[in-house]
């Protein structure tokens, strides 16, 4: 596919790191196109795990966790704001450089020397952060549909898309990583015990709402430029995209109604 706009190779980039640099992208794709399978074993387990955990707890008391909680979301936030930090650098070096259309159709995220190693963590960070549902099972919290089809799903078109190199993945990845970074230090301010007023969740709901807004745009957007040739990318990734956006976005608006607007609880939602 033509590069739109400067070609990126000849623009300054933003400072990088030597593993950064020196990361594999081309293996690291290789490598998923042969094993993105194994994505529907890690969603099976997952299920079977938190639906039979959730059976042998039915009896028992829950477990605090408080400690290993803190320092599972902490870990997360603190990966989710560097991978932020990094992954805008990007995007904004290609967007005053070269436009939004091209931040949309240049399959660069996945090899710009900045990029190429957060694109390829934040697809296989997918799996530990199926550990947030083992804390609300063993915790016995309620466990809401929304959360678990999230993880799934979310799962599955990653390690699918990555593989292809999807148009628009670049602002899927930030964005995710920028909505997790405030997320999970959300909930390791929540799990150390201190009060945080309501009004910050209802912000982080609602930044996860703009979030599948700006992904169904993006798609629509993808399939769009793919009639003219520009974006590089299929009806069937842009079939699932939408489909996942247009879910997770009614799925999301009905816990903030739920939520929030009808004030029905606190149920935990990411």
């Amino acid at each position: 596919m033509e590069l739109l706009g400067a070609n990126l190779s000849a623009l300054p980039r933003p400072q990088e790191y030597d593993f950064e640099r020196h990361f594999d992208e081309l293996q690291a794709i290789q490598w998923m196109r042969e094993n993105w399978r194994k994505s529907f074993s890690f969603a099976l387990a997952y299920v079977l795990l938190i639906f039979g955990g959730q059976h042998v707890m039915k009896q028992r008391r829950g477990y605090d966790l408080r400690k290993p909680l803190v320092l599972w979301s902490l870990s997360l936030a603190l990966f989710s704001i560097i991978g932020t930090l990094r992954t805008w650098g990007y995007m904004g070096f290609v967007l005053s450089t070269s436009g939004f259309k091209q931040s949309v159709c240049d399959p660069g995220f996945y090899n710009g020397p900045v990029s190429k190693f957060w694109a390829y963590m934040f697809v296989l960070s997918k799996v530990p952060e199926l550990g947030d549902t083992v804390f609300i099972v063993l915790r016995k919290q309620r466990l809401i549909f929304l959360h678990w089809y999230h993880h799934v799903t979310v799962l599955l078109y990653t390690w699918y898309a990555y593989k292809d190199m999807v148009a628009g993945g670049g602002w899927f990845m930030t964005m995710n990583y920028s909505v997790h970074a405030f997320m999970y230090s959300y909930y390791t301010v929540r799990a150390a015990g201190l009060r945080v007023p309501r009004p910050f969740a209802m912000v982080i709901t609602f930044t996860q709402i703009l979030q599948m807004v700006m992904g169904t745009a993006v798609s629509i957007m993808a399939y769009s430029w793919m009639q003219d040739g520009i974006c590089s990318t299929s009806w069937e990734q842009i079939f699932w995209s939408s489909i996942m956006y247009l879910s997770y976005l009614v799925l999301f608006c009905h816990f903030f109604h739920e939520a929030y607007l009808k004030g029905r609880g606190k149920t935990k939602g990411d």
